[in-house]
């Protein structure tokens, strides 16, 4: 287990938390991690995000937040590396073109949750809407040809626009509303 203690913060409407470079590192890749553990006592099973310079992030999810875990007071956390990937949560957009291209769903049922979350990590990429959109179409002919997992992307970079800039994380200095 790596233990640490680790201020949240804001970014828009995300409340976000920093790993500290020595939790990161016990960690098995600067890429996206899939964890386990608990904050200030509560159960979580979740990918740590990375931040684009070899840390990592967590997403402070509704539910964390409603066990009392606040922007700008200290956590505890305990968290381990796993390989039991969740299944993502898919966007209208991408559920859209799976459900509109009935060919990819056999295909996109074969690759496994940690693929499908690089894929969902590609795709979102971006904060223009038409590159998004791009992202779809060539998702789907790179899985009609047979790919299981995206390629040509810095796995290591933040990859949600609304938090980052350039695919590094924000930290709070550089946040303005």
């Amino acid at each position: 287990m790596i233990d640490f203690k680790a201020t949240p913060y804001t970014i828009k409407s995300w409340t976000v938390l920093h790993l500290p470079e020595d939790a990161s590192a016990g960690l098995p890749s600067r890429g996206q991690v899939m964890v386990k553990g608990t904050i200030n006592g509560f159960k979580f099973a979740t990918p740590l995000e990375p931040d684009g310079e070899g840390s990592h992030w967590l997403n402070i999810s509704d539910d964390m937040r409603s066990a009392g875990v606040k922007a700008g007071e200290a956590a505890d956390l305990s968290i381990e590396a796993t390989k039991d990937w969740s299944e993502p949560v898919l966007p209208a957009d991408w559920q859209k073109a799976i459900d509109t291209n009935p060919d990819i769903q056999p295909l996109w049922a074969r690759v496994t949750p940690l693929a499908r979350w690089e894929w969902l990590r590609w795709i979102g990429s971006s904060p223009n809407p038409a590159t998004r959109q791009k992202h779809i179409e060539v998702s789907l002919d790179k899985l009609r040809k047979g790919m299981r997992r995206p390629c040509c992307f810095n796995r290591n970079m933040c990859c949600v626009p609304e938090v980052s800039k350039s695919g590094v994380l924000l930290k709070p200095a550089e946040i303005t509303a």
